[in-house]
């Protein structure tokens, strides 16, 4: 449980990395030519670790063939985020990201979609969503209620 652990939080700092460099290119290139450099790249790293690690069974696939397919959600997921870092900044954007990721992974895990095993819906999970949702979002409107007038009005207050 804790490389699994170690793993995903490896897998974030990854993801955030990876957004914020690609809002980066994309201030420099169009988004379709970021998003072609971004999983080309990708696309080489994987094949070369694959085939270092895995040699020839690289090639042997037994997932159902829709699934080969996950590659294309890939452009979905380069072009939209990085084009929500650059509009909203990565915090915001990966904040929405990361609980639109929490919300529909429980709607397809109580559904048992896309081959996942069925897991029973409970209040205690969508409350869970409903906190995290809640806590990014005071997260977010920290900074802008920080200035509104009657918030440094009652700083002032307090200072004096």
């Amino acid at each position: 449980m804790v490389v699994g652990i170690i793993l995903a939080l490896s897998g974030g700092v990854f993801v955030c990395l990876q957004n914020i460099f690609n809002a980066n290119v994309k201030q420099h290139v169009s988004v379709w030519a970021t998003t072609a450099l971004v999983l080309l790249l990708g696309f080489i790293a994987s094949f070369i670790a694959g085939f270092a690690v895995n040699g020839m069974g690289l090639f042997h696939f037994e997932a159902e063939p829709w699934f080969w397919f996950s590659g294309v959600l890939g452009v979905g997921v380069v072009v939209c985020v990085t084009q929500g870092v650059q509009t909203l900044g990565p915090s915001r954007a990966i904040s929405i990201v990361m609980v639109s990721q929490i919300f529909f992974g429980l709607m397809w895990d109580t559904a048992g979609w896309f081959g996942l095993e069925q897991v029973p819906f409970t209040w205690q999970s969508l409350l869970g969503v409903l906190l995290i949702s809640a806590g990014i979002l005071l997260f977010q409107l920290g900074p802008i209620l920080e200035r509104k007038p009657f918030v440094q009005k009652q700083k002032a207050q307090n200072e004096v």
